[in-house]
């Protein structure tokens, strides 16, 4: 019976247990979630160049809707006249970071304006980020629109 218990006591020291700490982020990881908020930033004030710089030439941005478009497609996007976010706000993210590569799934939502009409959006979203030497670069970007309860 000490036998037993001895033995259950090691499993439980030398397990990776639910008392562990957690691991602390990493610098690639804090600087993609700044990079998300940046890009978030951007896109709500339409600042093209700046989303120009945080995404990749060869992105695929696929939205809500189904839709998919290249950087070009989706920088106009970005820029068109007849709509416009007030507010994008982030309720949460998560990054996992792979040697030069990181995904970042999370939820936001997004309030504004479209071809006159308001709008007010909740998505969940994944993107993949790509790192060329020091420079983090998003290659794909994806959104599934959640329904209003």
């Amino acid at each position: 019976m000490i036998r037993l218990v001895l033995v259950t006591l090691a499993l439980l020291v030398c397990s990776s247990s639910p008392f562990a700490q957690e691991k602390p982020a990493g610098s690639d990881e804090i600087q993609i979630r700044q990079l998300e908020r940046a890009w978030n930033q951007a896109e709500a004030n339409q600042q093209v160049k700046e989303v120009s710089n945080l995404v990749d030439d060869t992105l695929v941005y696929t939205d809500y809707d189904g839709s998919i478009m290249n950087k070009s497609e989706y920088l106009k996007w970005v820029a068109a006249p007849d709509q416009k976010a007030d507010h994008l706000f982030d309720e949460g993210m998560t990054v996992h970071v792979y040697a030069n590569a990181a995904v970042v799934n999370g939820i936001y939502r997004e309030s504004g304006t479209n071809k006159g009409k308001k709008y007010v959006i909740r998505s969940r979203y994944t993107d993949t980020w790509i790192r060329y030497g020091n420079v983090w670069r998003c290659v794909a970007s994806h959104s599934t629109l959640i329904p209003p309860k």
